[in-house]
């Protein structure tokens, strides 16, 4: 993830761009309407944004012109839902380039895409579906953390693939070697964050529970609530 600043083709960094921007409008749109309807939830939202600002910060070097690290976003996503996580994902994103040198502006659409966006939903959804299962909070945290973690990776190495194909053996040739690669450090890590994200939550439910509960993570009843609100 992070793929650097110009490494990508200008036709593929612009067409990742546009492919991005539409979630990001309407997660500017979701957040508005969060901040508006309950300003007591700013701070969580912070919080849920340095989460993912400095997870995503611990990078070790992988794909050449890319990096691994966590994520972040699967906290973000549980609580506020996928559209809200692609603006604080987006943030994050742009402030690494910029303060950081990590990642790149020519790239943002990119890393937005997979990091922002792809990530959030696939977590989020991932959550959604274990919570069904009848599975223990906790235990749905940890898959949704992985999760978005996780398909981050899918996606970016399916972007350097589609930038980068193999001489021999096209597009899948290189979709294999770099997936590959990614998954020798992102596996672990995905793990890693999962249990963080457990670890989290965890106080989250012991220090901010009325929070919790309005947003749907605590009861069925909100949580009912909150999907047909973001199906809205």
């Amino acid at each position: 993830m992070h793929i650097a600043e110009g490494y990508l083709p200008p036709v593929h960094a612009a067409a990742w761009g546009v492919a991005a921007a539409p979630f990001v409008v309407h997660g500017v749109r979701a957040l508005t309407r969060e901040v508006r309807s309950n300003p007591e939830s700013t701070l969580l939202l912070g919080a849920s944004g340095a989460f993912t600002f400095v997870l995503s910060a611990l990078k070790l070097p992988s794909v050449t012109g890319s990096c691994s690290h966590p994520t972040g976003t699967g906290l973000g996503a549980i609580l506020f839902r996928p559209p809200i996580m692609a603006v604080l994902g987006t943030i994050t994103l742009l402030f690494q380039a910029l303060l950081l040198a990590h990642g790149g502006l020519t790239t943002l659409g990119a890393n937005a895409f997979s990091m922002a966006i792809v990530g959030p939903w696939a977590g989020y959804g991932t959550y959604l579906l274990v919570r069904r299962f009848g599975a223990p909070l906790m235990v749905a945290v940890f898959f949704g953390a992985f999760v978005a973690d996780l398909s981050t990776y899918c996606v970016t190495s399916v972007q350097l693939a589609l930038a980068f194909p193999d001489q021999g053996s096209g597009v899948m040739g290189a979709l294999a070697k770099f997936g590959s690669i990614f998954a020798v450090t992102q596996i672990p890590l995905a793990v890693s964050e999962g249990l963080l994200t457990v670890l989290v939550m965890r106080l989250l439910t012991q220090s901010s529970k009325g929070e919790l509960t309005r947003l749907g993570v605590l009861t069925g009843a909100a949580t009912k609530r909150r999907e047909e609100a973001g199906a809205r």
